[in-house]
């Protein structure tokens, strides 16, 4: 008899799989998968308290080099309402030098360039900062907007157009005197009076002229006063431009900001 062919051995049983059996490479992946999903919660968690619940601020901060080609005029007239008291003012003299303002002039950071008014002058350090102001095309500001104002800004001639461009100084000069007026009327607290001429000159370039001039008024039941300038230029136009600065005298030290304006304001 032959002998019986052999049966070949069951193979055996499957084990269960064990932790080192799985490739390392599976591991690390599954692990830096993990981490960065934890690594994002983590974030959300932690910061999303700093989300400003408002991210439109109210004050807009204003492009200074270019500028808006639209032109943005003040639209109060020089003139008073007749329910407002006429302001008086004193004589103003035909020439007179602008002194040298206490205080510490601000650093000049560059150049402010109104293109709707047609005049540059100069840009000024913190805590001066260039913001929305209407009606004026651009202004720079200390503090909170609120009467009285520290503020420097332009725009054209808030008055009416003259009938004929001016051509002496002694037209320009009366366009300035208006002009001075329109402030004490809008850029102080009611009754505000213009005490004292500090200035009456001739712009540096350019036709135009400067008043410079001291504000008294009662504010918190205290009286106060603050130092001022406008100046109006001649920019091609039968109506001027006008830069105007206004410095309370809780801004004292900032007055000699106004000596660096008169100095340095151009027509474009």
């Amino acid at each position: 008899m032959q002998p019986l062919p052999s049966v070949p051995a069951l193979p055996p049983p499957p084990r269960a799989r064990r932790f080192g059996d799985i490739p390392i490479k599976a591991v690390y992946l599954v692990g830096a998968i993990l981490g960065t999903v934890l690594a994002v919660l983590l974030v959300f968690v932690v910061f999303r308290g700093d989300v400003p619940t408002n991210q439109q601020s109210s004050e807009q901060v204003v492009p200074v080099a270019p500028v808006p080609s639209v032109s943005v005029t003040p639209t109060v007239s020089t003139s008073p309402t007749p329910t407002e008291t006429p302001i008086v003012l004193p004589p103003v003299p035909d020439s007179k030098k602008y002194a040298t303002l206490s205080g510490t002039a601000s650093l000049v950071t560059g150049t402010i360039t109104d293109k709707a008014s047609g005049i540059t002058y100069p840009r000024l350090a913190s805590p001066w900062k260039a913001k929305s102001f209407p009606p004026f095309s651009i202004a720079q500001r200390i503090g909170k907007v609120a009467v009285p104002h520290t503020v420097i800004a332009s725009a054209m001639y808030p008055g009416d157009s003259p009938e004929t461009k001016p051509t002496s100084n002694a037209d320009y000069r009366e366009i300035a005197t208006q002009a001075a007026r329109w402030t004490i009327r809008t850029q102080y607290p009611a009754g505000a009076k213009l005490d004292e001429w500090t200035a009456s000159q001739k712009i540096p370039v350019g036709k135009g002229w400067t008043l410079g001039y001291k504000v008294s008024y009662t504010f918190g039941g205290k009286e106060q006063e603050a130092q001022a300038m406008v100046t109006v230029i001649e920019v091609g136009k039968t109506k001027p431009a006008m830069l105007m600065a206004s410095i309370p005298e809780t801004n004292k030290t900032r007055w000699r900001d106004l000596n660096t304006l008169v100095q340095q304001v151009r027509p474009l």
